[in-house]
């Protein structure tokens, strides 16, 4: 049981660690705040509806049961945060218009108002016996507790069937980002779930109004459904942020792994080498990397040969290859040929400016994929040079 409770404790606190950093630079931001608010109240919700927490609260104020207005008033702004979510999620910074803040003073004031009814009917309630589980099915049929356990079950299927239509309906989308969309899915999969706690609760109090014992699914389903939820929603949160993380870095490191012969090639060239930091970021070394290719490029631009590539760029197209390819390819050819003159004599045969180099500059790392391949480039270069072998014998 009490692994039901902290796992989407954590999992909950994971996510708020993750958004804290932007909540805390962009406080003003409606969103984030709302996210901030959201992740708060959940964690909240988790550590005191534990039964060792339960209890410790009880103990603490002197009042048995004193815990189950203070954690329905947890559940109850957790589901407003829900909807403040929803309402700053979907119309932004930009769009503040009359209807989105009347929508959110009604959020407010409607669930502030069940907060005051809840602690008003604990007031109004006897309820001696301390319940540290199933304090909602042994008080269903109690005066006030009733309409106590009854108000929140109800504040809370009602936020939860709203916040799951309205994100199904945002996930159908056009034009989400792809990880965002995945990150949806699994809030509306997790507030789909919610709707299952809510459903056991209400069929386990319904059950003893009418004298029937269904306690099993308030006390085992419904937890094991909430930690479900939780965890889901957690999921949904991190995923946005960590997915577009990784994708990015992925692609910094990949980019820096296809320079790497282009790299190579350009230490024949230059006498320097790209500095290299052990420490260093991704981002670091993948410009480090791209600096010191460009300035060595500058070095050869004198000796590049654009009838060369135009000859091997007809050369590659008659081997069947794809314009893409055979651009990367007779650019390397072009390439391999300045450096083999720049070695032989830096001075020959070198023209004061030199040919554009914009090509090569804004495609280094179709280049460099295609130096991996010198078979294909050898073909490519015999076939290029060819007719004007011939013409000259």
């Amino acid at each position: 049981m009490q692994i039901s409770f902290w796992i989407p404790t954590v999992a909950l606190t994971a996510a708020l660690a993750i958004k804290l950093p932007s909540i805390v630079r962009m406080w003003r931001d409606p969103l984030l705040r709302a996210v901030g608010g959201l992740l708060l109240f959940a964690c909240a919700v988790f550590v005191f509806a534990a039964p060792s927490t339960i209890a410790w609260t009880n103990r603490v104020t002197g009042v048995p049961n004193i815990s189950a207005p203070w954690v329905y008033s947890l559940i109850t702004a957790l589901c407003a945060s829900w909807l403040l979510l929803i309402i700053a999620w979907r119309n932004g910074l930009a769009n503040r218009s009359a209807a989105t803040r009347r929508a959110t003073r009604w959020v407010v004031s409607v669930y502030a108002g069940v907060v005051v009814a809840l602690w008003a009917l604990f007031a109004l309630a006897d309820a001696p016996v301390e319940r540290l589980r199933d304090l909602d099915t042994y008080y269903a049929t109690t005066p006030f507790m009733r309409e106590q356990i009854l108000l929140y079950l109800l504040a809370h299927t009602v936020a939860c069937t709203i916040t799951a239509r309205l994100i199904w309906n945002w996930i159908r989308t056009d034009g989400l980002d792809g990880w965002l969309r995945w990150g949806l899915r699994f809030l509306g999969v997790g507030y789909a779930t919610n709707l299952l706690f809510d459903a056991a609760k209400l069929t386990a109090v319904t059950a003893r109004w009418r004298g029937h014992d269904l306690d099993w699914l308030s006390t085992d389903l419904a937890p094991a459904a909430a930690c479900v939820s939780a965890s889901l929603v957690a999921v949904g949160f991190i995923l946005p942020h960590t997915g577009q993380y990784l994708h990015e870095h992925w692609r910094i490191r990949l980019r820096h792994r296809h320079l790497r012969t282009l790299s190579v090639l350009m230490r024949s060239v230059s006498a320097a080498r790209e500095p290299f930091t052990l420490r260093g970021t991704a981002e670091l070394r993948l410009i480090r990397r791209e600096t010191f290719i460009r300035d060595a490029l500058l070095q050869v631009s004198r000796h590049l040969d654009e009838n060369l590539r135009a000859r091997s760029y007809d050369a590659a197209l008659g081997l069947g290859v794809g314009p893409a390819r055979a651009e990367a390819l007779a650019a390397a050819v072009m390439l391999l040929d300045a450096v083999d003159t720049r070695r032989r004599s830096p001075e020959a045969d070198a023209s004061p400016s030199g040919p554009d180099t914009a090509y090569l500059l804004r495609e280094i790392q179709a280049v460099s994929r295609a130096l991996r391949h010198p078979d294909d480039i050898e073909a490519v270069r015999a076939r290029a040079t060819a007719p004007a072998e011939s013409a000259s014998a």
